[in-house]
């Protein structure tokens, strides 16, 4: 994995462009991880190589830029990538399955989800676009809105702490372990939301069958009577 001042030495030789390019690649599969992209850029806003509003603005439609190519060569082109050596790379075998079972179960939120779930990330996005369960539009809202949340935490926490690394490392680790433990906390409500109506489903169908057996028993009494 690179290291975070390889990626702020070259980021800040090329600003702006450089970031919009590294991100697009990310969304691409480029083996670094988005977050410390954009903390780079942060960095680099923090040492006044640029501005952190302006920056936020390119990380985002960078961001949302690198899912929309992912999103839109799995629309067009899905079925036949799925069977070649991309596509199985980019989906993999085992991550597949997973993909199109929380799908089936969870939909749009999964989707939303999906933007923290960085070794996922791209092949959802494949699999939403080949698939067709999301409309274009409809994925960058709902990609869009979950970028709101986690893009400019990591632009401004590269740009506060771009003279403390010390400091900004810890808190990379800690917002690291924060977003796994949200994601274990979405996934368990999911199930437990799922496991209540079925639950609830369960109990209104045993109740009916009653009321109906019930109801069948009186009218054949009253047939004999």
């Amino acid at each position: 994995m690179i290291e975070l001042q390889t990626l702020v030495d070259f980021l800040q030789a090329y600003s702006y462009t450089a970031v919009f390019g590294v991100l697009i690649l990310c969304g691409l599969g480029l083996p670094i991880p988005e977050d410390i992209s954009l903390v780079a850029g942060g960095i680099i806003s923090g040492l006044g190589y640029s501005n952190v509003h302006f920056m936020l603005i390119v990380c985002m439609i960078g961001v949302l830029g690198g899912d929309s190519i992912v999103y839109n060569i799995g629309r067009r082109s899905g079925s036949r990538l799925m069977s070649s050596r991309f596509g199985k790379k980019l989906t993999g075998s085992r991550k597949y399955p997973l993909i199109e079972k929380w799908f089936e179960n969870h939909g749009r939120k999964f989707l939303f989800a999906a933007r923290f779930m960085p070794g996922l990330r791209a092949p959802i996005f494949f699999y939403t676009g080949a698939t067709k369960i999301v409309s274009f539009p409809r994925f960058i809202i709902i990609d869009g809105f979950a970028a709101l949340i986690s893009v400019p935490v990591w632009i401004y926490l590269g740009y506060f702490g771009a003279n403390n690394r010390t400091w900004l490392m810890d808190m990379i680790h800690r917002s690291q372990f924060g977003i796994l433990i949200a994601l274990g906390v979405f996934i368990f409500t999911l199930f437990f939301m799922k496991f209540i109506k079925k639950r609830v489903f369960s109990f209104v169908g045993r109740k009916s069958a009653a009321g109906a057996i019930a109801n069948n028993n009186m009218a054949e009494g009253n047939v004999e009577g």
